[in-house]
């Protein structure tokens, strides 16, 4: 269903990308932000999934900037390299990789023609809500879990668009009572806290749990939908 693609960032770098088109003309269009493991085999599925429902999805490799073709898996190791990758991308100066996430919106939102959402996992969870914040010609965000997002910083960023953030209980990277300040510091955003762990959404995890992916799936798709295709 899909194939990477590469796409130009406003200062010339380019950057491969996951597109997966729809069978039929597209609904809308979600831009796909990876974890810390690369636009993976569970990347590429979600952004499969998408277009299934009958949106373009665009999954950018955020990492291209400082390693390309990064593809782990979750082992320790994976882990550990996925860590290190993320903090030299975000140790780059300033913007980073937000005009790589940019240069997904458009070709998004140029391909489809039709209005863009983002959606990110992780660090990718992090990113949407600063893409949310920061980036222009989106109509909607979705964070999972997005590690350091309800630190006073990031908090202290204004969304430009609707936002649905969702967070796990029991997630040890992110703590409760920062989700429940970031909440009520945003009352704008749908913010939900589900029984689970970090990374509750990825079926190729030891903390992939169903019943809250099933769950946190239904209301992204019901957000998206009300915000995209509107």
């Amino acid at each position: 269903m899909g194939q990477f693609v590469n796409l130009t960032s406003s200062d010339g770098v380019v950057v491969p990308a996951w597109v997966a088109q729809p069978d039929v003309a597209p609904c809308g269009a979600v831009v796909v932000l990876q974890e810390i493991f690369g636009v993976n085999s569970h990347i590429r599925a979600v952004a499969d999934r998408f277009a299934a429902r009958g949106y373009l999805a665009v999954a950018p490799a955020t990492f291209h900037r400082v390693q390309p073709d990064v593809e782990l898996g979750y082992t320790g190791d994976d882990m550990q390299a996925g860590m290190g990758l993320k903090a030299a991308v975000e140790a780059l100066p300033a913007p980073g990789v937000m005009p790589d996430i940019q240069a997904a919106i458009d070709y998004a939102a140029a391909q489809s023609g039709r209005k863009v959402g983002i959606v990110g996992f992780c660090w990718g969870g992090l990113l949407t809500w600063r893409a949310a914040c920061t980036l222009t010609g989106l109509s909607a965000a979705v964070p999972y879990y997005g590690g350091g997002m309800t630190s006073a910083d990031e908090a202290a960023r204004v969304p430009k668009v609707p936002v649905l953030a969702h967070f796990g209980q029991r997630d040890h990277y992110i703590p409760v009572d920062s989700v429940q300040a970031f909440a009520r510091a945003h009352p704008e955003v749908e913010v939900h806290l589900y029984e689970a762990d970090h990374g509750f959404n990825c079926d190729q995890r030891g903390s992939y749990d169903e019943a809250s992916a099933m769950l946190a799936r239904d209301r992204t798709l019901a957000f998206f939908d009300k915000h995209l295709m509107a």
